[in-house]
């Protein structure tokens, strides 16, 4: 306890904080402990009232109700009052939820919450001159988020901490947590056991303002896991085979429960990485059972005292003998065999044995210019100690990298520790670039200059998606998603025709030979090396802590509020676009260079729906102005609209706004004065944003209908003075000819999010109820 109050660096320190009934939740915050016993009543509550057995998702979210004895609980269908234990941020995300927390007027936040910067490096030249570019570059975001923290209570992982993802598992997650991230990978978290959840800022916001978190009660589809995994086979190919089987948006409103007898083969950042990936189904968040695998990486990560007292509440921390799952699929281990999946969508898998087949005969590159390995999902010990086991088998034999090849580490503990034990030396000499510990290309944030844009090219990655131009804004790159192991040795041999268990290799004395396959420790064999120290600790008060937003940024903008509801229903709306296929969140708000104006509203939407398909022409970012009958831009006539006083609608077709939780997708057509979002169906995460900003995300009730919709056409939405949770609303079309039509539109507004849209937006909401307590 003297080290910690002395300010040593605390994840040095391994001691029991306090006696068992009080367990500290980290050790950057001694004095937050974990309620277990909290945990227990509601989990028994919940469980009289229901009497059955409960699934492992079902106790921990039900655990954390904000009233258990009244709760409407039923999977699927109603809305829950959630009290999350935790909020952690990444620095894209965070300016505008600390924006927003600023705009609610409140001291200081709720529960413990965590900025992380890690989202505004852009790899180019590798690990230090990137950071010391982006430090430099950045200076100003990152002081606002800095100040904002200390304001506000939150603490703040500088730049080069790492990704956000890897720095909760190495402190903030642990068995039986709820924590809510603003960025869609949270549900990493659950490889240590706990219901990690990607949102918006703006329910970010709510939790840190200490107002219970809504979320639809969830169904829970069980991935039952037998055998054992061995040889090339990874924690990555359950994954990619379970995003084969439920596709992109199979996972949509549902938690991806893991269980059965082979969980115990994986390690515990191996389920971190399988839970990472269940975005890319559209689930709610994946988890694991409390194992010892998870028992043996707190104890190397300083915290055993967590894994004791988990211990002693484990019967809360497993599923229930008999619980019944949604939906189960079935997996056996032994059997399962190294997967690929791409390109341009992570669902479309293939065993590695088969890429170079299906590559040739769909007319994709078979030749791989560039082999990227870490990012949040796959940047731990363990993935690049199997990846250097690759590498050393080829430089044994004289041979390099034919790709280019980067590593991105997870984490500044991760990047100490695999320089210290030798992994960095050996994947430098096989030709790798070791980048910062940041998220680089995963997420566009890439200077790529080996190829023009435009260029058709295949890359292999360790990442999560790969949708087109993700990585690199290329729309002719094809991308596809493997494990590191995987990825080395394709980079290796530098064509997707190398099936690693089969084929050889020739070496520089001209002899042939095979990859054996990799094998590492899962966890280091001496401590972990922390590296730097790159943790700000928030001050115990921070009112006299002065935030600076000039009015002359560029990068940074105050908010004002969104116009409330007229009382009117929504009459003569213009389509600003009807979207043609797959209408992710990078296609209505693209990262990459758009990331230095995640802070300001207005210029960000500069790049709103930018990556979209017209279905007027087929082309992106044109757009018929139906004043003026010109074609320009996107946002453009977005603007145009709005200058012109006129309402506008978006059309989209399947699982619109898939990917990232970026809420400026939904901030900017708000901004831009869209009104309406109608589709077939929404991604979970975007649709709760477009609510939060008073949008109203709508659905046909008969899928078709889309159809029925044009681009030239006025659409008007009536009986919004009737807007009541189930009830369907009517859409006139109004048609150049003179001609109408009705549809139906559904909708999933509860009570409170009405109340959200007639106000103009949640935080308006939240600030009308302060007013009234007040």
């Amino acid at each position: 306890q003297h080290a910690l109050n002395s300010g040593i660096r605390r994840y040095h320190v391994a001691p029991v904080l306090c006696q068992r009934a009080k367990v500290a939740m980290s050790h950057f915050e001694p004095n937050e402990y974990i309620n277990y016993e909290k945990l227990e009543k509601n989990i028994n509550i919940v469980r009289k009232r229901l009497d059955r057995p409960l699934t492992l998702s079902e106790k921990i979210v039900y655990g954390h109700l904000d009233d258990p004895a009244k709760q409407e609980i039923e999977r699927g269908k109603t809305y829950l009052r959630l009290r999350p234990d935790r909020v952690a941020m990444q620095d894209a995300t965070a300016q505008m939820a600390m924006l927003q927390f600023i705009s609610s007027g409140l001291p200081k936040v709720a529960v413990p919450s965590t900025i992380h910067c890690d989202h505004l490096i852009e790899a180019q030249s590798g690990g230090e001159k990137d950071l010391r570019r982006a430090k430099d570059i950045n200076q100003e975001v990152y002081n606002f988020l800095a100040t904002a923290g200390a304001k506000y209570g939150v603490g703040f992982w500088k730049p080069g901490s790492g990704i956000i993802h890897q720095i909760i598992l190495e402190n903030y997650s642990y068995p039986g947590v709820m924590l809510i991230g603003t960025d869609s990978h949270t549900p990493n978290g659950g490889g240590l056991g706990g219901i990690c959840i990607g949102v918006g800022g703006a329910d970010a916001v709510d939790v840190m303002a200490g107002i219970p978190w809504e979320l639809k009660c969830p169904k829970v589809i069980g991935v039952k896991l037998t055998g054992k995994l061995s040889g090339w086979s990874s924690p990555k190919d359950v994954i990619l085979k379970v995003a084969g089987i439920l596709t992109v948006k199979g996972g949509t409103g549902a938690i991806i429960e893991y269980h059965g007898p082979g969980v115990d083969s994986i390690s515990c950042t191996g389920m971190a990485t399988i839970c990472n990936m269940g975005a890319e189904i559209g689930a709610t968040t994946s988890i694991f059972p409390y194992n010892e695998r998870m028992k043996k990486y707190l104890g190397k990560t300083g915290r055993a005292d967590i894994a004791a007292l988990a211990d002693e509440f484990k019967q809360h921390l497993v599923p229930d003998s008999g619980c019944q799952y949604d939906q189960v699929i079935e997996i056996n281990l032994s059997e399962l065999k190294p997967h690929i999946n791409g390109p341009f969508t992570p669902d479309l898998a293939h065993p590695v044995s088969d890429i170079g087949a299906v590559a040739e005969k769909e007319g994709w590159p078979v030749d791989i210019r560039v082999g990227l390995i870490g990012s949040c999902t796959n940047s731990s010990y363990e993935d690049m100690g199997r990846s250097a086991a690759v590498a050393k088998q080829a430089l044994a034999h004289g041979l390099k990298c034919k790709s280019k090849f980067t590593i991105t580490p997870g984490s500044e503990q991760i990047r100490a520790t695999i320089e210290r034990d030798g992994y960095a030396k050996i994947l430098r000499e096989v030709g790798g670039l070791v980048l910062a510990n940041a998220c680089g290309p995963c997420i566009g944030q890439w200077d790529r200059k080996d190829i023009k844009k435009g260029e058709k090219n295949t890359i292999v990655t360790s990442y999560n998606r790969n949708f087109t131009g993700r990585n690199d804004a290329n729309p002719e790159t094809h991308a596809f998603v493997t494990s590191p192991e995987i990825v080395t040795a394709l980079s290796i041999a530098g064509t997707l025709k190398f099936n690693p268990e089969t084929d050889y290799l020739t070496g520089a004395d001209g002899k042939k030979f095979k990859l054996d396959a990799p094998d590492a420790d899962e966890l280091p064999k001496l401590e972990f090396d922390p590296g730097q120290d790159t943790y700000q600790y928030p001050p115990k008060d921070g009112s006299g802590q002065h935030v600076d937003v000039s009015p002359t940024s560029q990068r940074l903008q105050l908010l004002e509020p969104f116009d409330k509801w007229d009382g009117k229903d929504l009459e003569d709306m213009l389509i600003l676009i009807k979207v043609k296929g797959k209408c992710t969140t990078d296609h209505i708000s693209a990262a990459g260079p758009w990331l230095k104006f995640r802070g300001h509203l207005d210029n960000i939407s500069n790049n709103l729906l930018i990556g979209a398909i017209n279905i007027e022409n087929g082309k992106a970012n044109s757009v018929r102005n139906a004043l003026t009958q010109e074609f320009g831009p996107v946002p453009d006539t977005a603007r145009y609209y709005k200058k012109m006083g006129v309402k506008w609608a978006v059309i989209g077709d399947e699982n619109y706004g898939e990917g990232s939780s970026r809420e400026h997708a939904a901030l900017e057509p708000r901004h831009l004065g869209g009104r309406v979002i109608i589709t077939k169906s929404f991604a979970r995460i975007h649709e709760t944003n477009l609510k939060k900003q008073g949008l109203l995300p709508l659905t046909f009730a008969d899928p078709a209908d889309y159809n029925k919709i044009h681009p030239v056409d006025k659409l008007s939405i009536v009986g919004l003075k009737d807007f009541a949770p189930g009830k369907p609303l009517k859409c006139i079309i109004k048609h150049p000819n003179g001609s109408q039509e009705t549809i139906m539109l559904n909708h999933t507004f509860n009570e409170s999010q009405i109340e959200w849209f007639q106000a103009g937006s949640a935080l308006n909401r939240m600030k009308e109820l302060q007013q009234k307590s007040s």
